[in-house]
This record gives structure tokens, sequence and C-alpha cells, in this order.
């Protein structure tokens, strides 16, 4: 074979190469800081942040004032909720702003059955379908995606934080959390609603106080993190058994000696939680990076299930960070996420690892970067539950000149992309 024909093999190779469809496509949430207005969205593909300021290069317009949870409903529709400019805020998958839902103020967390959308609010206080609800405590609304409006709304405990939906139940995990400045105790239920109806059907008392945060669920199973009170009661973390919860008199959760402050699950249905410790007496942090076999830790009431070990130098590299901030498993790849925020007042850090923990690459961002979401390579969203935990390693849709994947996109060098060339500046 000539040079000449060589050459152009491996230029149509790559060109061909380059309709796989992209594997990791990371849409990061930057909280900004509080009251700042400049939450940001960072768009990540294949070893690339593609841009750190994603929403505002594809509306024109600012994201909002602390984004703090980003969940996938449909093929066609993503939700953020950005907290402090009371707006949960509707995208598509390409990022095109469709519409943003005023009428929760405060909102937290988000849950989804792929037509509502179910969010937890501090406020007290709802704008409905049937008119303005009013409560004493904190409430879960519901959000018809047809109308992007509020048409039902219930009240649970005070500050409630996490959300998941299983079985067509919500499961809402109460805090309490602003038990330091207002009348009332720290919570520690978590309250169990009927999603057609919107009705409490339970609250299950864990006896952990301040059930703080992000939870992630893996089928029936949820992790619920309680960072105590950072005095004298520690924190905590709560397996919960969402099949069990649901018949009387079972046994369904237990609770672990550890902190799961950021919580993600794998792909073969573990939790990867980075656990943070704060002591307003000593004014320290203190860390655990544990991973949980939640089946197991059901079965042997929390005896048993948790290594302090996280995959390949996934600790070692994470205990290395200024401040960690947050921990994510693409479902879709195996691949591996978390940021350090540094000193919460500058751009920070995503750092990626392979399904088995080699790390591949460390990213600037924006300030706070918290919140993931992966869009499946084949734009079809199925749901994190349905997932198959076997997972192909991702492919590259970024080539060299010599038609080979790339890895790491380098400075100044030719690449192939889309079936275009380009030179990384």
């Amino acid at each position: 074979m000539t040079k000449k024909t060589f050459l152009f093999f491996t230029l149509a190779l790559a060109v061909v190469c380059t309709n796989a469809v992209a594997q990791e496509r990371i849409i990061l949430l930057n909280e900004g800081n509080w009251q700042a207005d400049n939450g940001r969205v960072t768009y990540f593909e294949n070893g690339m942040v593609v841009s750190n300021s994603w929403f505002r290069d594809v509306n024109g317009t600012k994201l909002g004032d602390t984004p703090n949870d980003i969940i996938q409903v449909n093929d066609n529709l993503i939700a953020i909720a950005v907290n402090w400019s009371n707006i949960v805020q509707f995208i598509t998958p390409a990022g095109k702003a469709v519409a943003a839902t005023e009428d929760v103020p405060n909102n937290r967390k988000l849950a989804s059955d792929g037509r509502y959308v179910y969010v937890s609010s501090y406020g007290h206080e709802c704008g409905t379908t049937d008119g303005m609800r009013e409560f004493t405590k904190g409430y879960v609304a519901k959000i018809d995606t047809k109308t992007f409006k509020v048409v039902d709304a219930v009240e649970v405990g005070y500050e409630p934080e996490g959300i998941a939906y299983y079985g067509g139940f919500l499961f809402v995990a109460n805090t309490g959390g602003y038990a330091f400045q207002e009348n009332h105790d720290y919570e520690t239920t978590v309250s169990v609603i009927d999603a057609d109806d919107m009705r409490v059907v339970k609250n299950i008392d864990t006896g952990q106080i301040n059930l703080y945060g992000k939870m992630s669920q893996t089928g029936r199973y949820l992790c619920i993190n309680s960072p105590g009170d950072y005095y004298n009661v520690q924190a905590a973390t709560i397996i919960l058994d969402c099949e069990a919860a649901l018949k009387d008199g079972e046994r369904c959760f237990a609770k672990l000696e550890y902190a799961a402050t950021y919580n993600t699950t794998t792909t073969d249905g573990m939790f990867l939680a980075i656990g943070s410790r704060y002591s307003y007496i000593t004014g320290d942090y203190a860390f655990n990076y544990i991973t949980i076999d939640p089946a197991l830790v059901i079965q042997s009431n929390g005896t048993e299930g948790v290594e302090e070990t996280l995959p390949g130098t996934m600790r070692d590299d994470i205990s290395r960070m200024q401040m960690p901030y947050g921990i994510y498993v693409n479902p879709y790849t195996g691949y591996m996420y978390a940021t350090d925020a540094a000193s919460f007042a500058e751009g920070g850090t995503l750092y990626q690892w392979t399904p088995q923990g080699v790390l591949t690459g460390k990213y600037g961002v924006y300030i706070n970067p918290a919140h993931f979401l992966a869009l499946p390579p084949d734009g079809h969203f199925t749901g994190i539950h349905s997932i198959e935990t076997e997972q192909a390693p991702a492919r590259h849709t970024t080539y060299n000149i010599a038609g080979q994947p790339a890895g790491e996109v380098r400075r100044n060098t030719l690449y192939i992309k889309d079936g275009k060339k380009y030179i990384r500046k």
C-alpha cells in the first residue's frame, strides 16, 4: 500500500468512526455563589469540556441562582431545580429551554415517573391549578409536564430534601434543617406518598435526625445521608428498602455509622459515597470513602455490606482534593466522576475515572460544581433502573489524524470530530 493510499484509508476510517454515538455526555450543574445569580451549566463530552456556560450559550440567558438538582424526565425533557430563583427549569437534551415553573418557591430535589415531575420544597405556599395552597411544614409539588403547571401538592415534614419514585410511591426525606433558627425540632422521618392522589400514606421514623441532601437510588434501595446536628449528633447513613417499606410490619431500613454527604449509584447496584463530617465545635472536616452493598446492609441490619474503599485510585485521588463536592457514575458507561469545589469561591475541577478507577483527566469547571446528569448515548432514555449492569467501555467521537480514538485531547493538535477536521487551540 502506498503512503498516499494509506493516508486516504486512515482518513476515511476516521470519518466512518466518527458516526459512532458519543458515549460520555455529562451535564454538570455549577451552583455558583448563593444569592449571586451566577449558576452555570457545564457540558462535557468524551474527554472535553465543550462549554462552562452551556445554558447561556444555547439560550442567550442566565440559568439562575443556585441550581441544586437535575433529572431526565423522558427522551425529550430534562428538569432542573433552581433553588434561589424559585423556578423549575425544563430543557431539552440539547439544552434548549422550553418552560419554567415558578409556583414552587425554595424548591430542592426532583423525581419523575416519566409524565409528572415531583419536587420537594422548604416553602409554605404553592400555586396550583386549583389555587394557592398553604402549608405549615414543607411540601412536595406535582408538575404536569404537558402543561408545566403544578396540579397538586401535599405537606410532608419540615424542610424536605431528597425524593425518589418507586412503584407508584414517592419517598421523601425530611430534614427539619431550620431547627436551629425556627420553632421546631429536627425531623427523623421519610414520608411515603401515593403519587397518584398525592396522599401521605405513612411516615417511617428512622431515629436519625436531619436526613439531608440528594438520595441515590438503585432499584428498591435508597441511600440517605444525615449530617447530624454538627455538634453532638454524629453523621450517619440510612439505607432504606422501598419494597419492605410498603409492607406493614417489615423492617425496612438500617443505619450506618458513616456519612454519605455525596453519594451515587454504580452500574452493579452498589452505592459509592464521600462522607463529610463537619463539627462547629472543632471547625474541622473529617471524611470517609465507602462502597455500600444495600441488599447486604439490609439483610445484616447494618453489620455487613460496607467497605472503606472506592474503585482503583479514586479514593486516593479524592482524598487529595481541597474540598470534594460531588460524585457520580455514568449509568450507561460506568465511567466515574467527582468534583472539587476548592475554596467555594473560585472555579472548581471535574475529575474522570474509567469504570476500573483509573484517573483519565481533570477539567476546569465553574464555581461549586455539584450535580450531574449523564445523557443516554443513543438518545433514548429508559430510566436509570432499567439500565443493564454490564456496560461496554466508552467510545469516542474524537479521533487523531491516524483515525485512532483520542483519549486526551491536546492543545494545538489536529483532530477529526463528526467528520470534520479541527485544531484544539
